[in-house]
């Protein structure tokens, strides 16, 4: 980054009229901002602009270069930097409409007529001299019809101040419909002053050994000259505070609670790994066994992300981690989000139990209430230690004995609140330690954003034996024909097969193929000669359970059924997936759908029908690896919608924009440990504004200190 600093980028007439005082003034940045009409203060207060340090963070999105008046083209909307020469009024024959404003303006290039209307005062304003920035559509014939106009002069005039070409750039703003984005630089050029009393948060210390400039500096770039370079400062600052308040999350929640510490070296947990697994484990599922000891042996809490590509083996790493809590006597539960889900990790869990006689409960909304007495009783008296569920397994009557080991599959899929019911289940005094899951590989940005407080284990390693996946993306009567024969044939030869359909009923206002009519249709024509069975969320447990079962003993040929089957589901003969409309689901979805198949030894299919246009389709047939692909994910989607709203911890940024900025995520990331590290509570005067903005950036009251 080229060093500027706030003093370069105001002009010298602009700071001796600012007469800036030795330190900022917060009443000045968060003066109320007042704009008129009332229209455009309307759409300002949509858009959050409520005081002057509103404004000042609000950056332009780009900046282009005005246009001269010869340049401008019949029909163009353009912006353009121009001089008044005359202007006058002239009254409309229309009834009710004001006097139409006429003026001759003109740049180096040459002059033309600008057309104001309806606003008649501006003949006194703009008299002969005024410089003018104006945005409006070019008619031809030399005339332009005024949209939205600012002045230039003392008001607008950082660009020539500074010595550079009035036409060297114009800031390009978002805005809201009664609010022009040059009414935003107008305004902005206004209160350009107020940068001087931008609360600046980072040391000196840090600004240089980072290669930083002072905020005010920045702000001053991104909207009067190097826009990126203003923006990358304002990012790094935005990240490096949400790291901070990460890792003190982190910190305090370590600090702050106690787990019951398992000892290492159990025996149940070696038996199991020596000869209960149905196969070796993968040296990434050793690993993260490892650091899970690690972290269960403390009277820490573990809090910790498990994470990993399709097929990988989070459910017996999982495992791994129930058991290590039997072994000691104590309980387990794995929470899933959906019944189908929790029935599937239920069926997978009782595979991989070791050869002892262990006991393994199934809670969900839909069991039967004498089981659920039952279950509940087993759970009170600590005789069952594993115990597999839904949201159902927090609810108030559930009581454990002795709970020490948590795992949240799909926890994102979870609210804060739900998750902290389930903590609350330990014994009082203590803390469970937890294991969160999930199936969907995140960029390592958002890793370090939407789970910046806990510890990451990442699985990349697949089981031994597992075949490669082919995928197409398919369109039109040829390839489906061609793909139901390829699915016959996969079928003659006994495998399976998957038929994905977006919806559960037919929809007159979506043209999308439902799995009802879909199964209907199939059973009477292309796959009239094979047995089909059908699966959705709205079918009845007992429905969906025999469904399930039926195709996993091969009973079934082909399973009709919608993204119910996304996650959890293992049926190793199944090789040809047909997803219908493709393009409705998110990358990530569509690469835990491909997943259900390949989980055997036979090369496997996969048809995506869909525009083969779709840059969605395009990398799910081109990348196999979950992590690419999650990378592809966030710069088509952006980091604000892969996970949804803050309740999955993620951060909305202002200035940040990831994955772009990476680098600059990994430096603040460095620069908060190196920052907490000397000085855990933020408590050096040095950083006592830096306390200020993680409070601010966070919403908190107060910066209260972690426990001893």
């Amino acid at each position: 980054m080229r060093a500027f600093a706030s003093s370069d980028a105001l002009p010298e007439a602009a700071l001796r009229a600012a007469d800036p005082p030795r330190y900022p003034d917060p009443d000045k940045w968060s003066a109320p901002l007042e704009i008129t009409p009332a229209k455009a203060a309307e759409a300002a207060a949509r858009m959050g602009l409520h005081t002057v340090g509103d404004l000042l963070e609000h950056l332009p999105r780009d900046r282009g270069a005005a246009r001269s008046v010869a340049e401008l083209s019949p029909g163009e909307v353009a912006t353009v930097v121009v001089e008044v020469r005359s202007i006058s009024s002239r009254p409309v024959r229309r009834r009710g409409m004001r006097p139409l404003v006429e003026a001759v303006v003109s740049d180096a290039t040459g002059p033309m007529k600008a057309t104001f209307f309806n606003q008649p005062w501006l003949e006194r304003k703009y008299r002969p001299g005024t410089r003018l920035m104006l945005q409006g559509k070019y008619d031809g014939r030399n005339a332009f019809r005024v949209q939205a106009h600012a002045l230039t002069g003392e008001q607008m005039g950082a660009h020539h101040e500074t010595g550079q070409p009035a036409q060297s750039g114009v800031a390009t703003y978002a805005v809201s419909e009664g609010l022009s984005s040059t009414q935003v630089l107008a305004l902005v050029r206004e209160h350009r002053n107020a940068v001087l009393h931008s609360p600046e948060p980072l040391p000196a210390r840090i600004r240089t050994q980072e290669r930083l400039p002072d905020r005010a500096a920045a702000l001053l770039a991104a909207h009067f000259g190097e826009l990126e370079a203003g923006r990358r400062r304002l990012a790094f600052e935005e990240l490096l505070l949400i790291q901070i308040a990460l890792l003190r999350r982190r910190a305090t929640r370590r600090a702050g609670a106690k787990a019951a510490a398992l000892e290492a070296g159990g025996q149940l947990t070696q038996r199991w790994q020596k000869s209960g697994l149905p196969f070796e484990p993968t040296s990434d599922q050793r690993l993260a066994m490892a650091e899970i000891d690690a972290d269960v042996c403390s009277e820490r809490p573990m809090q910790r992300l498990l994470m990993g590509e399709v097929g990988s083996g989070k459910t017996v790493v999982a495992l791994y981690a129930m058991l290590r809590a039997v072994e000691q006597g104590s309980q387990a539960v794995l929470m899933a989000p959906t019944e189908v889900l929790a029935e599937q990790h239920f069926a997978t869990l009782q595979k991989l139990m070791p050869g002892e006689l262990l006991q393994l409960g199934l809670l969900t909304g839909s069991t039967p209430a004498g089981r659920r007495t039952e279950l509940l009783g087993r759970l009170a008296n600590g005789e069952l230690k594993l115990l597999v569920g839904t949201h159902a397994v927090i609810e108030d009557p559930v009581c454990f004995a002795d709970l020490a080991v948590v795992v949240v599959d799909e926890q994102h899929r979870f609210g804060v609140n739900q998750r902290r019911a389930l903590d609350r289940k330990a014994p009082s005094g203590l803390s469970p330690h937890v294991l969160h899951m999930t199936a969907t590989p995140i960029p390592r940005t958002m890793a370090l954003t939407a789970y910046g407080d806990l510890d990451v284990t990442v699985l990349r390693e697949l089981p031994a034996g597992r075949r490669p996946i082919e995928t197409y993306v398919a369109a039109g009567d040829a390839q489906r024909a061609r793909a139901y024969d390829r699915m016959r044939e996969e079928l003659r030869a006994g495998r399976q097969a998957f038929v994905v359909c977006p919806l559960v009923e037919q929809s007159e206002a979506l043209q999308a193929r439902a799995a009802t009519a879909e199964y209907e249709r199939l059973a009477q024509t292309e796959l009239a000669d094979f047995r089909l069975t059908l699966l959705h969320g709205q079918m009845p447990a007992r429905g969906k359970q025999a469904a399930m079962e039926a195709f996993a003993a091969g009973a079934a040929d082909v399973l009709v059924a919608t993204t119910v089957i996304e996650v959890g589901i293992d049926v190793p003969n199944a090789t040809v997936m047909l997803i219908e409309d493709a393009e409705r689901y998110g990358i990530s979805q569509l690469h835990q759908l491909r997943g259900r198949i390949g989980r055997g030894h036979f090369d496997s299919l996969c048809l995506l029908f869909g525009p083969r246009e779709s840059a969605r389709l395009r990398a799910l047939a081109e990348h196999s690896d979950g992590f690419k692909l999650a990378e592809i994910d966030l710069e088509l989607r952006g980091e604000g919608e892969m996970l949804g709203t803050r309740q999955s911890g993620l951060a909305q940024f202002r200035h940040a924009c990831l994955p772009e900025d990476a680098e600059l995520l990994e430096r603040a990331r460095t620069r908060a440990l190196r920052i907490l590290d000397g000085d855990p509570e933020l408590a050096e005067p040095e950083h006592r504004l830096l306390a200020e903005a993680v409070l601010a950036a966070q919403g908190a009251d107060e910066f209260e200190p972690i426990p001893a």
